[in-house]
């Protein structure tokens, strides 16, 4: 397990709108949350020390170097980030990672995305799969839904119902990119994607961006105008599979990283009171639920249908609308997923606002095995 040795907060986040933004460029829509996210730790961008750019389909070269150009270049070290859909999620980590074990004290991270119209393709180009074209994200999802419905019984009404649940939180939500609320009729109805999965089911590609300021607690109270505005982060993962699992709740990276999340904070599954998870299909916010631990096995599906996920329930999820409706920049989800929990967590989320929440969980998973679990708290 890692040992830390200083405390990390998130001081500033920024987040542009999810949708489709023609007249922008990724750049463009990164230095705006970049701004933003420095404006709302109340510092100056000369206090940044390193910085993060999670990007996935690569527009342009180093889009950080571009991004922070327009910044001032101060010769402070900017990592490009690749992780797939964990992108964001990832360059979130790397910056406690660095702040926790005293190597820096102030880091910007920034994840941007403009995703293309049409179904995501993962792996490589020149693979079997996509050669013989059985490559298809939402394929994958089907075969993971089938066999989490044989082996727990879960209705497909039931897997449905978090898409009903995240578009009716996204009505709430001005960044959202779909504002509609739909029946589990509807739902269920919409076009068939991959069966059992439906259109509906299926999170939108999407543009945007997400930022946030990650650092020290010492900086924070020296740089920050109002450092309890800061929302601390104790601890984050990231894993990547150690084997393909032939049972439903499959890939078992997340349960992993959330294990060394509950280690090394001292706060465990039952201590948390709002999470967000990866639901690019509705199916995969019933499993991640599951792996790291707030649900047992075979039972977030139950808690799903009893309304128990609701912004008004016991342990509200994606209450930004997720994925599912909130949409999918690949680079700038995992950071769009820290910005509803700090908003959450500093009691700023209007409509959509969760009872007094103190803990936070954010799992986000990428194509090729890789997860990201983080924690925030609220002093």
């Amino acid at each position: 397990m890692l040992k830390t040795g200083r405390d990390v907060v998130v001081a500033g986040i920024g987040l542009h709108p999810f949708g489709r933004f023609p007249d922008k460029t990724i750049v463009d829509m990164s230095e705006a949350v970049a701004i933003e996210a420095i404006k709302d730790a109340g510092i100056q961008f000369k206090d940044v020390e390193v910085a993060y750019f999670a990007n996935v389909l690569k527009e342009i070269g180093t889009p950080g170097e571009y991004t922070l150009a327009r910044l001032g270049l101060t010769g402070i070290p900017i990592m490009n980030v690749e992780n797939a859909c964990a992108s964001g999620s990832s360059g979130i980590w790397q910056a406690w990672l660095m702040i926790a074990t005293g190597v820096y004290d102030v880091a910007l991270v920034i994840g941007a995305e403009r995703v293309p119209r049409g179904p995501v393709v993962p792996g490589a180009k020149y693979s079997p799969q996509a050669l013989m074209g059985t490559s298809h994200q939402m394929a994958e999802y089907a075969l993971r839904m089938r066999r989490y419905m044989y082996e727990y019984g879960a209705p497909a009404e039931a897997i449905a119902q978090a898409s009903v649940k995240a578009h009716k939180n996204a009505v709430l939500n001005p960044y959202a990119q779909f504002k509609k609320v739909f029946s589990l009729e509807e739902v269920m109805n919409s076009r068939m994607i991959a069966d059992p999965v439906t259109l509906y089911q299926c999170c939108p590609t999407s543009e945007g961006a997400a930022a946030a300021i990650v650092m020290s607690k010492e900086a924070a109270d020296r740089l920050m105008p109002d450092s309890k505005r800061a929302i601390r982060l104790p601890a984050a993962s990231l894993h990547t599979s150690m084997h393909r699992s032939p049972t439903a709740n499959n890939p078992k990276e997340s349960t992993l990283a959330a294990r060394e999340v509950y280690e090394i904070s001292g706060i465990g599954p039952e201590d948390v009171d709002i999470v967000q998870v990866h639901d690019a299909a509705t199916i995969g916010e019933i499993q991640h639920l599951e792996q790291i631990g707030v649900f047992k096995e075979g039972e977030a599906w139950q808690a799903t249908m009893a309304g128990d996920t609701e912004i008004t329930g016991r342990l509200p999820v994606n209450t930004d609308g997720g994925l599912q409706a909130m949409g999918h920049p690949f680079g700038a989800s995992g950071i769009r997923m820290v910005h509803e929990l700090v908003t959450q967590l500093r009691g700023e989320a209007g409509e959509r606002q969760v009872n007094d929440p103190s803990i936070g969980l954010a799992q986000c998973a990428g194509a090729g095995g890789v997860s990201t679990v983080i924690m925030l708290a609220k002093d």
